[in-house]
């Protein structure tokens, strides 16, 4: 489960919500939700294919495969589906090519990485700080 999270929160780039009202917040992690399940399906298809227990393939170069395939898919919409399903087969196999590394030795330390930063956050309208700064730099 902590690698099924991990994966949605750092690949998928949801460890820090964008939207601001509660309607978007549920959208934008349904979205993530509804992503990192459409990808899942996709690698576990790949993993059938290749005979390979799903779980086997990273996450994260699953991602990089379809980003890379996604050009060229859509270039060669035109040209029909039987091309597009062996198009679809390559990128499976190139999914399942990618499998994670068995490191039996390896633990990481729970600590989180982010700490205070070197600014105060920006939690006003930047027009509104400019000219805070400039009604400051006008006084010396």
């Amino acid at each position: 489960m902590e690698l099924d999270l991990r994966s949605i929160k750092v690949t998928l780039q949801m460890d820090r919500l964008r939207c601001k009202t509660p309607e978007l917040v549920r959208k934008e992690i349904w979205t993530h939700a509804l992503a990192y399940n459409l990808i899942r399906t996709v690698m576990a298809q790949a993993a059938a294919r290749e005979g390979v227990p799903p779980r086997t393939i990273s996450f994260e170069a699953t991602l990089q495969v379809l980003e890379a395939f996604r050009p060229v898919i859509a270039a060669q919409v035109d040209r029909g589906t039987g091309h597009l399903a062996a198009l679809y087969e390559q990128m499976l196999r190139a999914i399942a090519a990618h499998k994670v590394a068995d490191r039996p030795d390896r633990f990481e330390p729970r600590m989180a990485k982010q700490g205070p930063k070197r600014y105060d956050r920006l939690t006003r309208p930047r027009r509104e700080i400019k000219l805070q700064m400039l009604k400051r730099s006008s006084k010396i």
